[in-house]
């Protein structure tokens, strides 16, 4: 697994805070795979949450963001996939809790509905958290069952 590198995806309602993430993530240090969109043209979410799917089962990138307009439809498609762990955040505390506590590896946010800075601050977290395992461990195994 690429353990520098982060996968990032977007339909058009998140691609200008995916633009904004890539460069924040690069300027940290951490490999970015972009798999997309690009512009403002409509697309389907679903198909950006299975490319996000794909790489993280290849083992092409440690973790992913994703991103739509509110986030809410991009992280039901993700969730679809049982290696998945998408979580729809929205501040600081939610980035940090759904490591903390559950193992996420799909950081979810609405491209119109969080600011780029704090968004930038949810993804920094949400890259510097480790889960706590534990009493948690039990629970997020019950995911992939």
């Amino acid at each position: 697994m690429s353990s520098k590198t982060i996968a990032i995806a977007s339909d058009h309602g998140g691609v200008e805070l995916k633009a904004q993430l890539a460069k924040a993530l690069a300027d940290w240090g951490w490999g970015v795979l972009d798999l997309g969109t690009d512009g403002p043209a409509s697309v389907d979410y679903p198909d950006y949450a299975a490319k996000v799917a794909e790489a993280l089962k290849a083992g092409k990138a440690a973790r992913a963001v994703l991103l739509c307009g509110t986030g809410i439809g991009i992280s039901i498609a993700a969730n679809r996939f049982r290696h998945l762990r998408a979580a729809l955040v929205h501040d600081a505390f939610g980035a940090r809790m759904c490591r903390q506590h559950n193992d996420a590896n799909v950081l979810v946010m609405g491209g119109r509905t969080i600011g780029p800075e704090v968004a930038r601050d949810c993804l920094k977290i949400f890259l510097e958290t480790e889960f706590e395992g534990g009493r948690h461990a039990g629970r997020v195994a019950k995911f992939s069952e």
